[in-house]
């Protein structure tokens, strides 16, 4: 059987290394697709349809270059270990068989390796990451700092993917939909409130902020409560028209806007700035309001 470490050196390194190929692979030629099942453990969920074509093409002209690897289920059915994409593009490209690696795999290997291999070949988007190191955790009792070294990544970088999972449904799928990148997410769990990271999220959405933007507009919702820590503030309650006047003003200035209402409905609208720069282009939108 494999060592356990050589796992966090990617799929490849048990590939490339004929020692541990000698231990834990055995080569079948071709293997026919249809004796091939999908890998159930396999964290990626979406493919992309032109990427897939365009393998298809590709192994059309010059077939598969790297074998897939496989384990056996019985004498004649086969699941996919690593290589997914390519056994997806063979079937678009119209081949009857494969050239795969067989080697013994349990369930809990099946899952960290299929995981490893992904990350390591291929994109996976960040919450596809989350979702498959919490499966990880939970299914093959690690720890943050064991997972970290079986995929070879820093335990902060496995921490920051697993806080993902704390944000709501609909910023998780603009996350998996590319609407905001990872940085502005990482900024967004910070947050306290849902509802207030929702609101942000939308107009992260709406009006293309910056991911130091919305670190900004992130340290001015959390206030100091005098010891240094860092304290969430309440969220104000706004009636629907002082909420479209925000949303107007802060399109107009292209930049956040603050209403501060006390009780008895007075208060102040603020519009704040990051540097000199932003400031004059602020006083420049209200000169040429006068002019």
């Amino acid at each position: 059987m494999a060592k356990r470490n050589a796992l966090g050196r990617g799929l490849g390194a048990l590939i490339d290394d004929a020692d541990q190929v000698k231990e834990v692979i055995s080569v079948s030629n071709e293997v026919e697709l249809s004796k091939i099942q999908a890998n159930p453990f396999q964290p990626r969920t979406n493919f992309d349809q032109d990427a897939l074509e365009e393998l298809a093409s590709s192994i059309r002209e010059i077939g598969i270059i790297q074998p897939l690897t496989l384990r056996k289920l019985n004498d004649d059915q086969y699941q996919i270990i690593a290589g997914e994409r390519r056994f997806r593009a063979a079937k678009l490209a119209g081949l009857d068989k494969v050239p795969a690696f067989v080697r013994e795999a349990g369930d809990e290997e099946m899952l960290e390796l299929a995981l490893v291999e992904n990350i390591q070949r291929e994109d996976l988007d960040a919450i596809e990451v989350a979702l498959s190191y919490q499966r990880l955790i939970e299914e093959c009792q690690l720890t943050q700092e064991s997972l970290s070294g079986r995929v070879g990544k820093k335990r902060s970088t496995v921490s920051n993917y697993l806080r993902l999972l704390r944000l709501p449904a609909l910023i998780q799928k603009g996350i998996r939909e590319q609407e905001i990148s990872m940085g502005h997410a990482r900024a967004l769990v910070n947050i306290a409130e849902p509802e207030t990271q929702v609101m942000i999220f939308k107009q992260i959405v709406k009006y293309d902020f910056s991911v130091r933007k919305v670190e900004e507009i992130v340290r001015k919702i959390n206030s100091d409560d005098g010891e240094g820590n860092a304290k969430p503030k309440k969220v104000q309650s706004f009636p629907e028209e002082y909420g479209e006047l925000k949303t107007h003003l802060e399109k107009y200035f292209n930049t956040s806007v603050d209403f501060k209402i006390n009780d008895k409905g007075k208060g102040k609208i603020v519009i704040p700035f990051s540097d000199p720069k932003e400031l004059e282009r602020i006083i420049g939108i209200f000169d040429r309001l006068n002019s």
